[in-house]
């Protein structure tokens, strides 16, 4: 089955909720405890990416990757806040998200996905991106320093549920 790349629509983002929670549910369940993770559903995801979707779709951007139909990962992207605390500047953009489902470990998705994210963000004239990560998340780390990304030294706190998720910041020029 063969992978497709498109943009999103709103008709998507109920699905990508979905699609987030497995993701996460399987990406996190040896950092996050389970009932932080459970606290969180697949439809109150979809309801939040509506509604960011209803004040962000204008300057921000979401891929659906798709097989046979299904989504089977996304990326959600825009602009980097450069009024944030260690800002990493003005002329950078950021990679808000990239989701898979589990099943597509390992496929060459997340690859295709981050290479499509990297080609936005440079067609938007960002010269910089910039990413948060767990700080547990070896996986994803290991994935982001393969593709060129490096720590910037920049951390924060971010939450699921109610635990908290240490995060690290890592950037990478832009092709």
């Amino acid at each position: 089955m063969t992978l497709t790349l498109r943009p999103a629509v709103a008709g998507d983002l109920m699905a990508i909720g979905a699609l987030q929670h497995r993701s996460r549910a399987e990406a996190y369940r040896d950092i996050v405890p389970a009932d932080a993770l459970a606290a969180e559903t697949a439809e109150m995801m979809g309801r939040y990416w509506t509604e960011r979707w209803s004040y962000e779709r204008d300057t921000h951007q979401m891929t659906v990757a798709e097989r046979a139909g299904e989504p089977v990962g996304f990326t959600y992207l825009g602009p980097h806040d450069p009024a944030e605390p260690d800002s990493a500047g003005p002329d950078v953009g950021e990679l808000y998200a990239i989701h898979l489902d589990p099943a597509e470990q390992g496929r060459g998705t997340g690859r295709t996905l981050i290479i499509d994210a990297l080609a936005k963000l440079h067609a938007r004239g960002w010269r910089r991106a910039v990413l948060w990560v767990l700080v547990e998340n070896a996986h994803a780390r290991d994935f982001y320093l393969r593709g060129g990304w490096r720590p910037d030294g920049a951390q924060r706190e971010g939450g699921i549920g109610h635990a908290l998720t240490p995060q690290l910041r890592y950037a990478r020029d832009l092709p």
